[in-house]
């Protein structure tokens, strides 16, 4: 996920260069940040200093009135404003560090990642929907007696991945659409306090579609909100696309994956009767719908209440309707369950 950092308290961090010691050492007490990041006059950062930097230099006899220029790191790691959390992470496990300045592309210092204070994501507000509702008949007879996202993967439901994930992410908000054998999820899951969430539910009497079954909302969202199928199993950051759909200004963003078909035989490509040029098994790449959603609560105006609505035609109509609509490539690994073959496959992967 992109991470939003305090516009004030990193910038307790900051020292001009050419400050001395003792500035430094007041800074790191003022931020309790254990870094200081020394700036130019047009704060582009010119280098960073550690307590460990600045015994350091007392070890070398430098003193409080002494220039921060002769003991800065003058190229520490940074990155953009625009990398996700999990890479953050990455970047700061594999250099033992703890704190990650955020420039811009003119070296502008424009924040700071505290490893304390992205370990565990924030507690978010934002809502996420799940739809659960489907027969799952392409799964019978797996899906006889129990609803799909009730299946287990790894000696748990696939709806139990899903929150659980979320959760991790910062979700404590769930909406779960239900029809088919809703009644065991909901008495599966509950309100949700089994797993620190509150969760709540959606009852259609008539299967209303991916889309449709948003109609049924108690209280329209005041932040955007996540949507996802009940039978996806994914490695993606929930919050990543939140941010992404924010940072974008769209009315619905739908999540979408590269999809490959091989050729297997050789393609003769013509122009009229005559042979124009060969392609040996050509491969043929295409986006498509990974059933994982971000929705602006705007959204919710084009659809009629209890009507059925699939995602894609919502997303029509929004576009048809001057909102904007986007994609988010997502590169994470990502199975559809649809099938007893995705199934063995999911619980192949998850041992």
């Amino acid at each position: 996920m992109t991470l939003k950092y305090d516009t004030q308290s990193w910038r307790a961090a900051l020292v001009p260069l050419g400050a001395t010691i003792e500035q430094a050492l007041q800074s790191l007490n003022a931020s309790t940040m254990q870094i200081v990041l020394a700036v130019s006059p047009e704060n582009k950062l010119a280098g960073t200093l550690t307590d460990g930097d600045i015994r350091r230099a007392f070890l070398k006899g430098m003193g409080l009135a002494s220039p921060i220029d002769e003991v800065l790191q003058p190229k520490p790691l940074v990155v953009p404003p625009d990398m996700g959390r999990e890479l953050i992470l990455q970047l700061m496990q594999a250099n033992k560090i703890h704190q990650l300045p955020v420039v811009d592309s003119q070296g502008v210092v424009v924040g700071l990642h505290v490893w304390d204070a992205i370990a565990a994501p924030a507690s978010l507000d934002n809502l996420m929907v799940i739809m659960a509702g489907g027969r799952g008949t392409r799964l019978y007879p797996h899906t006889q007696n129990c609803p799909k996202p009730m299946l287990e993967v790894a000696g748990r439901p696939m709806l139990e991945h899903i929150i659980v994930r979320a959760k991790g992410d910062g979700f404590k908000n769930f909406v779960i659409s239900l029809h088919y054998l809703g009644h065991m999820i909901e008495e599966h899951f509950g309100n949700g306090s089994r797993w620190g969430v509150n969760i709540e539910y959606l009852r259609e009497d008539t299967p209303l579609g991916t889309a449709g079954c948003l109609s049924l909302l108690s209280h329209r969202p005041a932040l955007p909100f996540v949507v996802t199928n009940g039978d996806v199993l994914t490695h993606v950051h929930y919050k990543d696309l939140l941010d992404f759909h924010g940072r974008h200004q769209a009315m619905a963003t739908m999540a979408v994956r590269q999809h490959e078909i091989q050729n297997p035989f050789g393609v003769v490509c013509v122009k009229g009767v005559e042979i124009d040029s060969f392609e040996e098994k050509p491969l043929y790449r295409s986006q498509i719908n990974a059933g994982i959603y971000a929705l602006s609560p705007e959204a919710l105006d084009r659809l009629v209440v209890g009507s059925h609505c699939d995602m894609p035609t919502l997303f029509d109509r929004l576009r048809l309707d001057a909102g904007r609509t986007i994609v988010y490539p997502m590169h994470e690994p990502w199975l559809d369950v649809g099938r007893p073959e995705d199934l063995r496959r999911a619980n192949m992967e998850a041992a």
